[in-house]
């Protein structure tokens, strides 16, 4: 039984012997105690004033004394209190710090819920295939892999999806650029990875395309006029008709450019630490979705205007006209997101579906479910838009056609160089370090310092992103935990071959005053399922990222007061080597579901 489990028994049996409450869960507040007040745990006893007809302080000391009363609640918890008010501040007893320690040793899956049997589909990435990965997927990726990790431990199974935009005028912009300017180039020939050579396509293709808008307006005619007018989003626009009918020649060179880029994006995901149970492409969704649109035409739920594009009337609803099928017969996005969400419950009995995308698209997803729910889909009202912030640079915001995005794949292979550079004073003192260990060093660090950098923030603000700062081993950084993990691992190694955590607890006496710091970090550790239950019900893998830097924090306050391999006392030394153990288990833990690997040496 959790501490606050065993606290919110006590309480009752106390509140129900002094003044007959027969109290629930949720008029029992426990809260840490402020740090200018002694004790550990705090009770707000206001809840119970009104029944006990009682001033607040007299509560909270009434209640006090009947917790440390065996004759009442059994074998106390708390070894003293004392009453501020409304507020009963409570010390709890060592001998059950011991308990919880040994308890959390003993427990291989610390952290984790047990199997509901309910099903998650959380869907990340959705990248485009006319580009590759860039800072503002990383995000996605790393909140979209974090989150299904955090769900998992919360009892959920899940299903890890991506959708891939295979299909539409973005994609046939790189077509179309690749033929009249590529000269047959491919990623062998040029030694590119796939998905960056396409995005070189895109890039051209704006180029050009801005060039022919220059001199369309030059020639007289309007902006908007030589935007619509220019040869080359004509030859895109046909190119996406002809796709659409099938044509052969243009089919077989988008499925050729596609491989080039899929192979490209397996090699950053692989990277990256992400991956999927499940891939979906457009190409495929966006034909059901026509189905459904048709269906929802003749059923009178969307009406044709005389143009032969097909619309849904939302105004009724507060929001406004969405199109969903172009006048030519082309589907748009909603119209593979509707095609998309049928086949997904149709292959998964999902009992939620989470949409991790950017907050630029929170009306997409308001329509969506909405117009899902008129289809009279089941599931329409019930899905999950993830809302996250974007990533900014210190120059702007990225802007994938005119090339001045930053690069995924660029970005981890200098987070590695960096980490390499940083950490070369300190990993070369190792002994026996090989190259390919100091190379192994330096992907950690610095994956870890990308990924923990951008989870640590708010999922639903933007941020800056900021690599110096991320690969910084003080502060609130991935590198500082990971070095905590390592600094734990080397003291068990010197312990010896009692080093493993169920033996290092053996002899300890549970009568042992503990100090402060100890007591922190075992609180702390309590602390840790309540805090992955909080991730997973705020989808937040901030709150792990806190949490984890707060008992680094922690851990290292307590090493640099007391000694753990040189003290005397054999039962006190144990129970150091103990509570180390147990911090890097659920440090570990932390950043695994974080994405983050640990390094047994730094």
């Amino acid at each position: 039984m959790t501490l606050e489990e065993t606290l919110k028994q006590q309480v009752k049996a106390a509140v129900k012997a002094l003044y007959g409450i027969n109290a629930d869960d949720k008029q029992i507040q426990l809260q840490k105690t402020r740090p200018e007040f002694e004790g550990n745990i705090t009770l707000v006893v206001f809840p119970f004033v009104k029944l006990a007809r009682k001033a607040p302080a007299q509560v909270a000391e009434e209640i006090g004394k009947a917790m440390t009363d065996s004759t009442i609640v059994g074998e106390p918890v708390i070894e003293k209190f004392n009453a501020v008010q409304g507020f009963l501040n409570m010390s709890i007893a060592p001998s059950f710090w011991i308990e919880q320690l040994e308890a959390i040793a003993a427990d291989a899956n610390y952290g984790e819920l047990p199997d509901r049997n309910r099903l998650m589909m959380v869907e990340y990435s959705s990248p485009n295939t006319n580009k590759p990965l860039h800072l503002g997927h990383v995000r996605n990726n790393l909140l979209g892999s974090s989150i299904a990790r955090i769900q998992e431990a919360n009892g959920w199974k899940v299903v890890k999806t991506n959708i891939v935009n295979d299909r539409g005028i973005h994609i046939c912009k790189s077509m179309l650029a690749w033929l009249k300017f590529g000269n047959g180039e491919t990623p062998e020939s040029s030694g590119k990875k796939g998905d960056h050579l396409i995005g070189d396509y895109y890039v051209r293709f704006d180029k050009e395309y801005r060039k022919q808008i220059a001199e369309l307006m030059a020639g007289g005619m309007s902006e908007e006029e030589a935007k619509r007018e220019a040869p080359l989003m004509k030859e895109a626009q046909a190119m996406l008709l002809k796709w659409e009918q099938g044509d052969k020649e243009v089919r077989e060179l988008w499925a050729k450019m596609n491989s080039w880029v899929y192979a490209g994006f397996d090699e950053t995901y692989k990277m990256m630490g992400v991956s999927f149970d499940k891939i979906y492409y457009e190409s495929n969704t966006y034909l059901e979705g026509k189905k459904e649109v048709e269906r929802g035409l003749q059923e009178g739920l969307f009406y044709r205007r005389e143009d032969g594009s097909v619309w849904a009337n939302l105004t009724g609803d507060g929001l406004d006209e969405k199109l969903l099928l172009r006048s030519d017969g082309t589907s748009v996005y909603m119209t593979q997101d509707i095609g998309t969400a049928k086949l997904r419950y149709q292959d998964y009995p999902i009992d939620k579906m989470v949409y991790v995308v950017g907050n630029e698209q929170e009306y997409h997803f308001k329509v969506l479910s909405l117009l899902l729910d008129k289809l009279g889909f089941p599931f329409g009202k019930e899905l999950v838009h993830f809302s996250y912030g974007m990533v900014e640079l210190p120059n702007g915001k990225m802007k994938s056609r005119e090339g001045t995005v930053v690069d995924a794949d660029d970005l981890m292979e200098q987070m590695i160089k960096d980490a390499k550079e940083i950490s070369k004073d300190k990993v070369n003192t190792l002994p026996d370090i090989t190259e390919a260990e100091a190379n192994e060093i330096a992907r950690k660090v610095g994956l870890g310092a990308l990924k923990y950098f951008i989870l640590k923030v708010d999922p639903r603000k933007n941020m800056l992103f900021n690599p110096e700062e991320s690969i910084d081993f003080n502060g609130n950084t991935g590198p500082f935990i990971q070095y905590t993990y390592a600094r734990i691992q080397s003291v068990l190694r010197k312990s010896g071959p009692t080093s493993s955590p169920s033996i290092i607890g053996r002899g300890v006496n549970s009568t042992d005053t503990l100090n402060d710091k100890e007591v922190a970090l075992i609180q702390r550790l309590t602390d840790y399922p309540a805090t992955v239950k909080q991730a997973g019900e705020e989808f937040s893998p901030a709150v792990l990222c806190n949490y984890a830097y707060a008992m680094a924090q922690e851990f290292n306050s307590f090493y640099h007061d007391y000694s753990i391999l040189n003290e005397a006392d054999e039962q006190k030394k144990n129970l150091r080597l103990l509570l180390s153990a147990e911090v890097a288990k659920v440090l570990k833990h932390a950043m695994a579901l974080l994405g983050i690997e640990m390094p047994a040496r730094m």
